[in-house]
């Protein structure tokens, strides 16, 4: 048992190292020349900050690389173990398939720690790093925009959403002004605004037409058809951060942080408001707060990914019976797309509590969980 438990672990160890590094060179691939190698030749970057920007990209894709890599390896070596008659002398020996992958799901279980480490930590620190190289490089705020559909924490003191924006040409405008960085002062909301960035003076402004708003102290507030934010260029670039830029680059502590933040937030009341303007504030506030809560859940239930390939892996790897690698990776990457369907599905719905977007990541993990079981367990039983 020691020799065939040895030599399994052994080749799903050799095999998870192969198919990790191919999977991360080609994650990195598109990244790599689409915005490394162009900084590059642009003169932009020495080849030292490209290698320093290649080595932080490559533990946030080892996140998506080490599970690919790990299924990959449990289809091909239990495959090959199957084709080859292995599998047939170990029952003949009167051994049991539960027993002779125990070290292999053991295996698949500290993988599950090194991916919430690379989910919950490091991953996000080190796409925030590279970030942070990257717009040091190109030297300037071009990189600086209001994305749509999802809130901005880019600029100190203000919280924005923005519908859409074509071209810094926006649509409805909805902006938290924070008191003390905890409490909503007051809230603005504009059906359309344009951005005007001036890099050379270090200013941004934003242009607000048509806007209303409340104020947690003075009611009902109005502004002229045109109306010009203060210069929202943050003066502290140098030391910007870019982590609050996006919630998806913050690690699991810092998610932590920001959801008791947002559960915190003391929004502006007024008498004179209507009913339709404070749902929409709280729908806004509700948003905001599913959104964090979700990408939490995404990384813990991301992390346990590993567990149930590996379940769905080993018994389908003996069921198909073939030695040939294409085989196996065509297997991978069709259960891959399966289980990033539902991690997709919730990103999608991030931003609609009413779906519960939070949970949806934990079912591909039941799913895969639960089939790799009964699979497991015809396979033993050699059905």
């Amino acid at each position: 048992m020691k020799t065939l438990h040895k030599y399994l672990t052994l080749q799903v160890l050799a095999a998870l190292l192969l198919t990790v590094a191919v999977f991360t060179f080609v994650l990195l691939l598109g990244t790599v020349i689409n915005e490394i190698l162009r900084l590059l030749i642009n003169g932009q970057a020495r080849l030292g900050t490209v290698l320093e920007a290649i080595g932080l990209l490559i533990p946030f894709v080892c996140v998506y690389a080490l599970p690919i890599g790990l299924l990959t390896a449990t289809l091909l070596v239990f495959g090959r173990f199957s084709a080859d008659q292995e599998l047939t002398a170990a029952r003949a020996s009167g051994i049991s398939l539960l027993s002779l992958i125990t070290p292999v799901l053991l295996l698949s279980l500290l993988c599950c720690g090194a991916s919430a480490w690379f989910n919950m930590d490091l991953g996000p620190r080190a796409r925030v790093a590279y970030k942070y190289l990257i717009s040091r490089a190109r030297a300037d705020l071009m990189n600086i925009q209001l994305p749509a559909g999802r809130p901005i924490y880019d600029f100190p003191g203000y919280i924005f959403l923005i519908g859409e924006n074509r071209g810094g040409n926006l649509q409805d405008v909805r902006i938290f002004v924070l008191e003390n960085e905890t409490n909503v002062s007051v809230w603005l909301h504009a059906p359309q605004g344009r951005l005007e960035m001036n890099l050379t003076n270090k200013e941004i402004y934003l242009h607000l037409f048509q806007a209303r708003g409340l104020s947690k102290r003075g009611g009902t507030l109005s502004f002229p058809p045109e109306y010009v934010s203060p210069n929202l260029y943050p003066t502290n670039h140098s030391t910007f951060v870019p982590p609050e830029t996006k919630i998806s680059d913050m690690t699991f502590w810092q998610l932590q942080t920001k959801a008791r933040e947002l559960e915190r937030l003391d929004l502006p009341a007024d008498a004179d408001a209507s009913p339709e303007e404070l749902r929409s504030q709280f729908r806004e506030l509700e948003k905001m707060i599913e959104q964090t809560r979700a990408e939490m859940n995404r990384q813990i239930a991301f992390s346990f990914a590993c567990f149930g390939f590996a379940l769905v892996g080993i018994p389908l790897g003996i069921r198909v019976h073939r030695r040939e690698t294409n085989v196996g990776i065509a297997i991978a990457l069709a259960l891959v797309l399966v289980y990033y369907s539902f991690v997709i599905l919730g990103e999608a719905l991030s931003a609609r509590p009413e779906f519960a977007p939070h949970l949806i990541f934990w079912l591909p993990n039941f799913i895969f969980q639960a089939v790799g079981a009964v699979l497991l367990w015809r396979a033993n039983k050699g059905i």
